[in-house]
C-alpha cells in the first residue's frame, strides 16, 4: 500500500518555493501516494490553479497568528506558525499519515520527530534562511542568533535532506558546520509540462506598443533581492548602445508577483516605476503586478528573450520555463542559473551589471534569428535534465526509502 505524504508549507501563494511543492505532491500522487498539504496561508485568488482542481485537499490553519510585529520580526513570526501548525496537525488534526514533506522553515521538524508516534520527515532546502537577511545592527545579530541556531538544529533532525541544486548543496555544507558530515541529495525542480502545451496563443497588443518587435521579459517577485533594477538599468544601457530606429523596436516586460499583504511588494514596484520615469524609458516598459498561468505561456511565447536578474539564485525555475518554451534566457552567472543555461547555447550568462546586459541583449537586436536557435536547444535541454518523469522517479525514490523508517 502507497505512503500518505503530509505536505507542511508556511505560505502557499505563488513563488518557486510554492511551484516546488505543489509538483512535489502531484507527482507523489501520480505514483499512488496519498497526499495532502497543510499550510498557514491559502488564498485561492493567489495560487497556483493545481490547487484548485487536482483533488489535493489543501489544509489551512494558523492564519490568525501575525506574520510580523511592527513590520519586523518575520523570521521569528514564521517559525511560530509553522511550530504552532505542526502542533495543531499532530496534537488536535485527527490526520493520520506516513511521511512528512517540510520545505522552508525547519522549526516545525521537531514536533513531528518527539511526537509519541513519530514520522519520518524529508526536508527540502531551498536555501539557508540564515542567508536570506542582512545583519546591519548588534540588534539584528542577536534576533537572529538564536533562530539561526535553531534552524542548524532543527534541519539536522530530518531524516532525509534534499536541495535544488548543486549550488545549494555546497552553500548548506558551507553555512550549517554541525552538519557538515550530510550530504544532501540534489533534486532539481521540474517542469509539469502538460501546464505548458497550449495550441493558441493570444498576441500582447494590450501590454506592447505597436513596433515594438523585440520585447525582451523579466519574470520574478517585485522583491528588491530579485534585483529588478537591473533589468531597468540594462534597457538603459542598451538604448546607448543603440541608433534611433533599433531603439524604437524595443520594449520590455516587468512581470512580477505581487501580494498586498507584503510591504516589499508594494514598496518597490513604485521604485522600479520611479526608476523608470526618471531615466525617461517608462514609454518602453510595462510593469505587471501577478499575472494568469495563460498569460505567462503567452508572454514566453511572444518576447525574445528572458532577463533573469537575482545572483546567487538558489536554483530558479523561471529560466527552465522559459526554455521549454524556446524562450533563451539572459541570466547572472551565479547560482541556479549556472546548472540549468548553457551559455552560447540556450543563452547568455554575464556578470550582474548593465553594461554585460545590454551587450548580450544587443546580440539578439542584431541578429534576430538567435531566438530560434537558442530556444531550441533550451527547449531540448529541459527535455534531457528538468522532465518530470526524472523528477517523479526521483521523489518517489526518496518516500520509499523513508518508509522503512515506519
Amino acid at each position: 500500500m502507497e505512503p500518505t505524504v503530509l505536505f507542511i508549507h508556511p505560505d502557499l501563494g505563488i513563488g518557486g518555493a510554492e511551484r516546488l511543492v505543489v509538483d512535489a505532491a502531484l507527482a507523489l500522487k501520480s505514483r499512488g501516494c496519498k497526499v495532502q498539504v497543510w499550510t498557514a496561508h491559502y488564498d485561492v485568488n493567489h495560487c497556483f490553479s493545481e490547487t484548485l482542481n487536482s483533488g489535493i485537499p489543501i489544509r489551512c490553519c494558523g492564519d490568525w497568528l501575525p506574520r510580523s510585529i511592527f513590520g519586523k520580526c518575520f523570521a521569528l513570526c514564521a517559525y511560530i506558525r509553522m511550530i504552532f501548525l505542526a502542533f495543531y496537525i499532530v496534537f488536535l488534526s485527527g490526520e493520520q499519515f506516513d511521511i512528512v514533506f517540510c520545505d522552508q522553515v525547519s522549526a516545525c521538524i521537531p514536533v513531528f520527530k518527539l511526537a509519541r508516534n513519530w514520522k519520518p520527515v524529508l526536508f527540502y532546502c531551498h536555501f539557508p534562511d540564515q542567508l536570506l537577511t542582512q545583519r546591519v545592527s548588534m540588534i539584528k545579530k542577536i534576533y537572529r542568533a538564536p533562530i539561526d541556531w535553531l534552524e542548524e538544529k532543527t534541519t539536522g533532525m530530518a531524516d532525509c535532506i534534499v536541495v535544488n541544486s548543486k549550488f545549494t548543496a555546497k552553500i548548506f555544507q558551507e553555512t550549517f558546520s554541525s552538519l557538515s558530515h550530510i550530504q544532501p541529495d540534489v533534486l532539481y525542480p521540474s517542469l509539469n509540462v502538460r501546464n505548458f502545451e497550449c495550441s493558441f496563443f493570444d498576441d500582447l497588443s494590450e501590454l506592447v506598443p505597436v513596433g515594438r518587435e523585440i520585447v525582451f521579459l523579466s519574470i520574478n517577485r517585485y522583491e528588491r533581492k530579485k534585483n529588478l533594477t537591473l533589468a531597468l538599468k540594462s534597457l538603459c544601457a542598451l538604448q546607448a548602445n543603440l541608433n534611433f530606429s533599433d531603439w524604437k523596436k524595443i520594449h520590455l516586460i516587468v512581470a512580477g508577483g505581487y501580494d498586498e499583504r507584503v510591504r516589499e511588494n508594494i514598496e518597490h514596484y513604485q521604485e522600479l516605476k520611479n526608476f523608470a520615469e526618471e531615466n525617461e524609458i517608462g514609454n518602453h516598459i510595462t510593469f505587471l503586478r501577478s499575472f494568469s498561468d495563460r498569460q505567462k505561456l503567452n508572454l514566453f511565447h511572444n518576447c525574445t528573450c528572458i532577463l533573469y536578474t537575482p545572483s546567487n539564485e538558489h536554483f530558479g525555475i523561471v529560466p527552465v520555463e522559459a526554455m521549454y518554451m524556446h524562450c533563451p534566457v539572459i541570466a547572472v552567472n551565479s547560482g541556479g542559473p549556472l546548472e540549468s543555461v548553457v551559455n552560447n547555447v540556450t543563452g547568455f550568462l554575464c556578470p550582474p551589471n548593465a553594461e554585460a546586459f545590454a551587450d548580450a541583449m544587443e546580440k539578439f537586436v542584431k541578429n534576430p534569428s538567435l531566438k530560434t536557435t537558442m530556444g531550441k536547444s533550451g527547449h531540448a535541454r529541459v527535455l534531457e535534465k528538468f522532465s518530470a518523469e526524472a523528477f517523479t522517479d526521483q521523489i518517489y525514490h526518496f518516500v520509499c526509502k523513508l518508509t522503512e523508517y515506519n
